[in-house]
């Protein structure tokens, strides 16, 4: 029986680490470390759950389960959810949230600062047409420009990254204990982090590309499905180990950075002012073009698998060109909405997907108790999704939702659903569809033990 080595292993551990962490997944520890302040250390534990630990079960989920991609596994609860819950995910993480993020991340990150004067919505534009049209240029032609990028341009991010936590670890602004936590995290830190954790996207991203992993492991002539899972367990913890180190320094050097700024509006200008502060323009250069090529990396990947995701969906359907035009120029419009119209906005939609991303990797490896049974996917994912969609209304921006029925909605829904008040809403209506789905179950082996 084939057995990966551990350099096969960690190659694979490298692919992984590629796939799930671009430019954009640094704005939101670095956000995080500024606002949580002294309770950082609380804020990054609920932040490493959610941020690290379900992708890494997300992928894993994929391995144990033997399925052949996302829409088989959520198919689990029906064919339609399969085919919706596919849609809604890879539109989220691709042109409508994640895509459009790279664009407005690389600008506000490297750009803006080195442009100071130029209108910020004309600089924007220009930016992202320019940016699109590369996105679009090499996603029509995928060949090895991936590979050749995944194993040139990630070194050097890294590299940069580590120059940047070296220098402002190093030479700290401020005392983490000194400085005053803000908003969500004075009082539940822990769980204002765990929401944070939802940004990255990530665990949304290891359900949809955890097939590569186990593609990429039989390719290397692994078979056996328990060898399959244990191997892309194995470097799912590899990656995710070198995530959390990652997500840990940034959040210190944003708690930091504190005793030199005021907490930023968004992750994306906090690094900027820090990149600027310890380097001064030359280091502004080398952060601008090192996140804006991660960008780019990050936006074709995905732009690419969005557009062969949609044409096996809908296999007669638009060609692939039509799907890598179409999400290329409906991101670019989305991304001159701005960075933080984005992440107002795609807060919501995460609350409402992430419970059902997490019910459904929960009940995969729970599903040897009840045989895989229908029934308790669909109980389970039913009532998780009623109760999400009050976290979804809650998480609506102010002007949205302030003095409409939408308000009085997610006023309701916060009233009648424990834990609603910190985001979990969903938590007591999951058990109780689960519950439900079990005695379905039992209910229904009893019948058929009698007939």
């Amino acid at each position: 029986m084939k057995k990966l080595s551990k350099k096969e292993i960690l190659a694979v551990a490298s692919m992984l680490f590629g796939m799930f962490f671009g430019a954009g997944n640094l704005i939101f520890p670095v956000s995080m470390g500024q606002l949580a302040g002294s309770h950082m250390w609380q804020a990054a534990a609920g932040f490493l759950i959610t941020g690290v630990g379900l992708p890494l079960l997300g992928v894993a989920a994929l391995g144990i389960s033997r399925k052949e991609g996302l829409l088989e596994l959520s198919s689990l609860v029906g064919k339609r959810y399969g085919l919706f819950f596919t849609c809604v995910l890879y539109l989220t993480i691709g042109p409508f949230f994640a895509i459009p993020r790279c664009a407005t991340v690389s600008y506000t990150v490297g750009v803006e600062g080195i442009v100071q004067g130029a209108s910020h919505g004309a600089g924007l534009a220009v930016f992202s047409f320019v940016f699109f049209a590369i996105v679009l240029f090499f996603s029509l032609r995928p060949g090895e420009i991936m590979t050749w990028i995944g194993k040139v341009l990630n070194p050097v991010f890294l590299l940069c990254l580590g120059l940047l936590l070296i220098r402002a670890l190093a030479s700290p602004g401020g005392e983490i204990g000194s400085v005053a936590p803000m908003a969500g995290y004075v009082d539940s830190a822990f769980f204002t982090g765990l929401l944070e954790g939802y940004n990255t996207m990530d665990a949304l991203a290891g359900l949809a590309f955890g097939i590569v992993v186990v593609e990429s492991i039989r390719g290397l002539g692994v078979k056996e499905p328990g060898e399959v899972a244990k191997s892309t367990v194995k470097a799912g913890i590899f990656s995710s180990i070198l995530m959390a180190v990652i997500y840990l320094l940034v959040t210190v050097m944003g708690a930091q950075s504190r005793g030199i700024f005021e907490a930023a509006e968004n992750g994306g200008t906090a690094l900027a002012r820090i990149a600027g502060y310890y380097f001064g323009s030359a280091g502004a250069l080398i952060l601008a073009a090192t996140v804006t090529v991660a960008c780019l990396k990050t936006a074709v990947g995905l732009i690419t698998s969005c557009g062969r995701t949609f044409v096996k969906l809908f296999p007669n359907g638009p060609s692939y060109r039509f799907w890598a035009v179409g999400f290329s120029v409906l991101s670019f419009g989305i991304a001159n909405l701005g960075l933080n119209v984005i992440l107002d906005y795609s807060a919501p939609v995460l609350m409402f997907l992430y419970p059902l991303a997490i019910s459904l990797i929960a009940l995969t490896f729970l599903s040897g108790l009840f045989g895989g049974d229908q029934a308790v996917f669909a109980w389970t994912t039913g009532f998780t999704a009623a109760g999400a969609i009050f976290d979804f209304l809650r998480a609506l921006p102010d002007a949205v939702k302030d003095g409409t029925w939408i308000g009085r909605a997610a006023d309701f829904g916060s009233g009648l659903l424990p834990f609603s008040a910190i985001g979990f809403g969903w938590i007591c209506p999951a058990v109780i569809g689960f519950a439900i789905g079990m005695a379905v179950h039992f209910a229904k082996r009893k019948r058929e033990s009698f007939s």
